[in-house]
């Protein structure tokens, strides 16, 4: 039975390393913050942005949606940041730009990165912290260290009320709010990040600004 019972822990490993290869959401639940995960499940009526979802822009006369499911923890969506930052610049006064949370198992501090943010944002300064999250991510991604200190060392910086942001940060509504985003996006066939909508629809994440830029020049001629 032990020998039967070495073999099963052996099969799971590999089980579980073919899952995270193929991306799928084997997430944990919120108590395991350590795991780097939340229990997500999909939504039954899944949108691409809700009223609450964090908006980067947000004109008076939107002409376009572009929204992103992302993971402050992930280096592809740190390398589109800059990219998406240029376009923000370029087209925030036609372009409604959001930010949703899909932190991926795996990363240690993905889905606290994600709290982070969301208690900035009970402060009003979610874009401060996404800015800060991003601009830092060399810091402190893929480490296997818990990086709350560090976070509370952003929030210090950014001259958030601490005591507040310590308490949404432990708060479940808090990693109930990422659990939103994120079982919407599970809905939407989400299965890494970046992840991009465009008004509503799936798009290929664009290799570089100039073919996103051209993308959004198209949909907005139409």
């Amino acid at each position: 039975m032990k020998k039967l019972g070495k073999h099963l822990v052996v099969a799971a490993v590999i089980v579980a390393g073919f899952a995270a290869a193929l991306g799928a959401f084997l997430l944990f639940s919120p108590d395991d913050r350590d795991a780097g995960g939340v229990n997500a499940r999909p939504a039954a009526q899944a949108l691409p942005v809700r009223g609450d979802s964090h908006r980067l822009s947000d004109p008076k006369k939107s002409e376009l949606t572009v929204v992103e499911f992302l993971d402050f923890e992930c280096e592809a969506c740190g390398a589109m940041y800059p990219v998406v930052e240029k376009l923000r610049e370029e087209y925030g006064g036609r372009v409604t730009f959001v930010a949703r949370y899909f932190p991926m198992p795996g990363h240690r501090n993905g889905e606290l990165a994600a709290r982070t943010a969301e208690a900035a944002a009970r402060q009003g300064r979610f874009e401060d912290m996404y800015t800060k999250l991003f601009t830092t991510q060399k810091e402190w991604g893929e480490s296997q260290d818990w990086k709350e200190s560090v976070f509370r060392g952003y929030a210090k910086e950014l001259g958030l009320d601490m005591d507040r942001f310590d308490a949404d940060l432990a708060d479940p509504d808090a990693a109930g709010r990422v659990q939103d985003d994120q079982r919407d996006g599970l809905g939407l066939g989400v299965q890494g990040t970046p992840t991009f909508f465009v008004d509503g629809t799936m798009i290929p994440t664009p290799g570089s600004y100039e073919a996103f830029k051209a993308l959004i020049d198209d949909r907005l001629s139409k």
